[in-house]
């Protein structure tokens, strides 16, 4: 049987395991790790680095390839510009879901994949309603197909959860930028 191609943004490995887990059956996955939301260097390394290998350890993840995409916390600034005060799910968290699933339409697009998704609806942090708008709205634009999907569905964030344990994942309690890296300090330390 032939597998359809897909491109797979990816933010971090914990939030990929599950999703490459019950995807890799029927796709042919490419992951994408494009994320200059993740605007400390050292952090955007050690996660990229984690997922690599992951990839590499998985068995479900075999012939699994990363893609390490351009990596410029400006394109995120200037997306958050006059965003800063906004709480977490709002609306800078709408335009950062689309800048990165901008660049994953445009890849996949000019890379001649059957399509594409991501894995930030497996976080309980996202909100999947948005994320599948801006996917099925940029795959017009780009002349692509969007898997809709809500990948914490059906235990995925828990099984997420179950095989970063299982992996000894680096698992980050802010999605990457500094917003929510102080409103996670906060929680934290309330």
């Amino acid at each position: 049987m032939h597998k359809k191609r897909m491109l797979l943004h990816a933010c971090c490995a914990p939030c990929s395991s599950h999703c490459i887990y019950v995807l890799s059956e029927e796709y042919e996955i490419d992951v994408l790790y494009y994320n200059p939301n993740i605007t400390d260097k050292n952090e955007y390394e050690k996660r990229v680095l984690e997922l690599e290998r992951f990839l590499a350890e998985a068995p479900f993840a075999k012939g699994v390839n990363a893609i390490e995409g351009r990596y410029d916390p400006q394109e995120f600034y200037e997306i958050a510009r006059g965003l800063e005060s906004e709480p977490e799910r709002g609306s800078r968290c709408y335009k950062c879901y689309e800048l990165r699933l901008t660049e994953t339409a445009r890849y996949a697009k000019e890379h001649g994949y059957d399509v594409f998704t991501t894995t930030l609806s497996i976080s309980p942090h996202k909100n999947a309603a948005w994320i599948n708008e801006i996917g099925s709205r940029l795959a017009k634009e780009y002349g692509t197909d969007y898997l809709y999907s809500d990948f914490k569905k059906k235990d995925g964030y828990k099984h997420s959860i179950e095989l970063s344990k299982e992996y000894n994942l680096y698992r980050q309690n802010f999605c990457g930028c500094e917003y929510s890296k102080a409103a996670a300090g906060k929680v934290h330390n309330s």
